[in-house]
């Protein structure tokens, strides 16, 4: 892993939530060309600012780093509506899960 996945992997997340690199920069409180610079390489985030964006994108930084994960933010979805569900509805989520893996 490298700084080229790091602005790969926050310009996938970005334009799945359908926000520009404009939007992005403003949203964060930076300057409009604050994300463009990440992208194209000319600059990085701070730690303190990687974590807002990560917050912003509706990922975990675990999530973010996980290659193997090709939707984090809806698996993070996922997490934050089954947190309070029973038993039951979990297993049923489960096998479901399962049931669609096996195909």
């Amino acid at each position: 892993m490298d700084l080229q996945y790091i602005r790969d992997r926050i310009s996938v997340l970005r334009t799945k939530m359908n926000v520009s690199e404009y939007r992005m920069s403003t949203d964060l409180g930076h300057s409009k060309s604050y994300i463009q610079s990440i992208s194209s390489g000319r600059s990085m985030p701070s730690l303190s600012e990687f974590l807002y964006i990560c917050e912003y994108l509706g990922v975990t930084p675990k999530e973010f780093f996980d290659e193997d994960i090709n939707e984090p933010q809806l698996v993070q979805r996922l997490c934050e509506l089954t947190r309070n569900m029973c038993e039951a509805d979990l297993n049923i989520l489960i096998n479901t899960a399962e049931r669609l893996n096996d195909k």
